[in-house]
């Protein structure tokens, strides 16, 4: 950031900031629309036993754990955000698919599985679901987070190329895989501590 990048920022008062991050962010908004229409559609999936058949496909795979499970997942999720794939959500997928996924993994090892170690791994799958969409959004120069960075920064009078935005964000999006891999051998280990 040059010296005039921060003239520019210390000009505005805390109230002007979020002025201008709000009008930003209501500008991009109709990027939400695919996420509801994806939630309407898992709705009606659900009422006819999706979770069951979700749980059905990873109890005939021996090698799975919970985190195994949700590791794929939050790969899978980073890439097809990274890439403007919109394949996720908290409602349309991850609550209906991952979550029992997961648990089921978890079932394998532990068929006496407590509810206290039923909600971490729901609370594992939520996580892995935000680490994969924040930090796999800010790789793709198309996805509202990028356009909102733009958008404010050009608002402020800051010049800013998306595709140096979008480039800046892979560092972080490994170091979040990264992190997110270590807490699911975590939670694996744990689990296993458990059914022991």
């Amino acid at each position: 950031m040059t010296a005039q990048h921060g003239a520019a920022t210390a000009s505005f008062s805390v109230g002007g900031l979020l002025d201008q991050l709000g009008a930003h962010f209501l500008a991009v908004r109709y990027i939400i629309v695919p996420v509801i229409l994806v939630i309407l559609v898992i709705g009606v999936l659900e009422k006819p036993g999706l979770q069951e058949r979700a749980a059905d496909l990873i109890r005939e795979l021996r090698g799975a754990t919970a985190g195994r499970v949700l590791l794929i997942y939050g790969g899978i999720r980073q890439v097809t955000v990274a890439l403007g794939i919109p394949l996720g959500g908290q409602a349309s997928v991850v609550r209906p698919l991952i979550a029992p996924m997961a648990e089921a993994a978890a079932r394998l090892q532990q068929p006496a599985l407590g509810e206290a170690a039923a909600q971490e791994i729901r609370a594992h799958a939520a996580a892995t679901e935000n680490v994969g969409a924040f930090f796999g959004e800010d790789v793709f120069v198309a996805v509202g987070a990028v356009l909102l960075i733009k958008g404010f920064m050009e608002g402020i009078g800051v010049e800013v190329s998306l595709w140096k935005t979008a480039l800046w964000g892979l560092p972080t999006a490994f170091c979040a895989f990264f992190a997110l891999w270590w807490r699911l051998r975590a939670l694996d280990r744990r689990l296993a501590r458990g059914a022991a």
